[in-house]
């Protein structure tokens, strides 16, 4: 087998292994309430974005944009809005097998990417068009661009680091507790200075010290300060000059920090605890990880390193800010579940001979060798994960929301209004300035609800709008100071109020409900999980 095919193998499966299992079923659970505000950005012009941007949802702002140009080529179905999540944890998935190969040799890269790629909430976040495949392909783009930079330094190699952690922070910025884990890398790894020992190969046998061919030129002795400056003195400027260009995005999400996050709720220790199933989106799969990362830690040493403080600082960072602000949430942190995949792939491949080393480091002349025998029974546990995750494969294709015992049915309240609309009918929402965005569920499905003349027939008018979302830049409207005014000549009202009631039109609060319940009585009631629709008829 060719030298180039062989290398290819080692990122190749995995890639497409998460390609496949990232397709699979990508239609299947509607759109949730995070997915319809991309919806509802992304499809806005592009001054709007920025105006949406400035206003909310900063954090997200780079994202949307990509989102922005993917669907005005492909289209906003459910398929095309997710799809670049699917790309992009595919990439991550092989690149995860790239770094787990130069980390700890072909076997473990090989067998990291594939466990990475049967998790379920790897499935879970490929199929949800929100930045969290996206932070986790350039969280394992940026360690790989920095292993590349210490162990050969350059200015175009550090500043492709620099670029890739710019669109890290500018992708989700909490991703850049990623950093911490770096800096104590990189520090480690100038104190250590002999590449025999280094973070960036596996280690030679002996004594024996790097030829002076294979030291990069000036790169000075290895361990004596100019060999550990250069490279130190590389990584700080690329930070810099990211920090700087994310200085702007910084402030914007700190003024938006309480409105963004109002929601969550302060870091409790058993909120750790949790976290490997929550990010797994499976208990057992995630206790499966843990265990295998941490014999994969105690196996590799100091080549455990870096994989180690990216999987466990930005969470540790994370949770104890969350202690005193709104911060802790587990989908946030799903970029550091490559760099468990990492330490479980080096327990899996176990230590790998040194013909088998050397192999890797000369593009694997003869793959079988070096691959086979420790892959074999690595493959078995993998196996064993994807079994057991199965049950859990199918829950995050049945819906996406959270959480999930409290998830709302968009789709069939749409349906509900398509089966029975006429000319005229006016939409009302209740609760109308929360998260669940009712408003967006039915405006993204009712005109695609098959089969039905919501299709190409006049849509209910959402008759209380007095400034809708593209005027205030941002995801909500701002409805009408006099309900029973602007419900004048309205005959027939569809109206969707969160949660399941037998009495609909007793839960709307305030004017808009006084106007309702003095103008209009119940006809007919449709309970969906999560939101209930109710057609008012006007009172004679």
């Amino acid at each position: 087998m060719p030298a180039l095919t062989a290398g290819s193998l080692v990122w190749a499966v995995p890639l497409l292994v998460t390609l496949v299992a990232g397709g699979w079923g990508i239609s299947r659970a509607q759109p949730w309430r995070d997915e319809l505000a991309t919806w509802s950005a992304a499809t806005r012009p592009v001054g709007d974005l920025f105006r949406l941007a400035g206003t909310v949802d900063a954090t997200t702002g780079a994202y949307y944009l990509v989102v922005h140009g993917w669907t005005g080529v492909f289209g906003d179905s459910v398929a095309a809005l997710r799809l670049p999540s699917v790309l992009a944890m595919a990439g991550a998935a092989g690149l995860t097998a790239v770094l787990g190969r130069r980390l700890f040799g072909a076997p473990a890269g090989l067998l990291a990417g594939l466990l990475f790629a049967v998790l379920p909430g790897t499935s879970r976040y490929a199929q949800e068009a929100r930045p969290y495949a996206l932070v986790t392909l350039l969280a394992v783009l940026a360690t790989v661009l920095l292993v590349g930079a210490l162990d050969r330094p350059g200015r175009l190699r550090w500043a492709g680091y620099a670029a890739a952690v710019t669109g890290l922070g500018l992708a989700h910025l909490l991703a850049l507790g990623l950093l911490a884990g770096h800096a104590v890398a990189v520090l480690t790894f100038a104190a250590w200075g002999p590449s025999t020992t280094g973070v960036t190969r596996p280690p030679t046998t002996g004594t024996t010290r790097p030829a002076a061919a294979d030291r990069p030129p000036g790169a000075g002795e290895p361990g004596d300060g100019r060999w550990w400056g250069r490279r130190l003195l590389g990584w700080v400027p690329a930070v810099s000059v990211a920090v700087v260009v994310l200085v702007p995005l910084l402030v914007t999400a700190q003024r938006q920090r309480s409105h963004q996050l109002d929601w969550v709720a302060p870091a409790r220790l058993a909120d750790l605890a949790a976290l490997p199933g929550a990010l797994a989106h499976s208990g057992v799969v995630g206790g499966v990880l843990v265990g295998l990362a941490a014999l994969g830690a105690a196996r590799s040493g100091r080549r455990a390193l870096l994989p180690g403080l990216c999987a466990l600082l930005p969470v540790l960072l994370v949770f104890v800010a969350g202690l005193a602000v709104p911060l802790w949430v587990p989908r946030y942190l799903f970029f550091t579940v490559p760099f468990a995949c990492l330490l479980a792939g080096a327990a899996l491949a176990g230590p790998a001979p040194p013909a088998a080393r050397e192999l890797t480091r000369r593009a694997w002349p003869r793959p079988a060798r070096a691959l086979i025998r420790p892959v074999g029974a690595g493959l078995a546990v993998v196996a064993l994960a994807a079994l057991l995750g199965l049950p859990d494969q199918a829950a995050v294709r049945h819906s996406h929301g959270w959480p999930r015992s409290a998830t709302v049915d968009y789709r069939g309240a749409a349906a509900v209004i398509a089966a029975g609309q006429r000319p005229g009918d006016a939409v009302l929402y209740a609760p109308r300035d929360g998260w669940l965005f009712l408003d967006l569920g039915i405006d993204y499905h009712l005109p695609r609800i098959a089969g039905d003349r919501a299709a190409d027939g006049p849509r209910p008018r959402d008759v209380l709008v007095a400034q809708g979302r593209r005027d205030r830049a941002d995801l909500w409207v701002r409805e009408c100071d006099r309900p029973a005014g602007c419900l004048a000549g309205v005959d027939r009202v569809w109206l969707v109020v969160a949660g399941r009631h037998d009495d609909p039109l007793a839960t709307v609060p305030g004017g808009k409900g006084d106007a309702l319940r003095a103008g209009f009585t119940v006809e007919q009631v449709h309970p969906r999980p999560g939101v209930t629709v109710a057609l008012l008829a006007r009172r004679r």
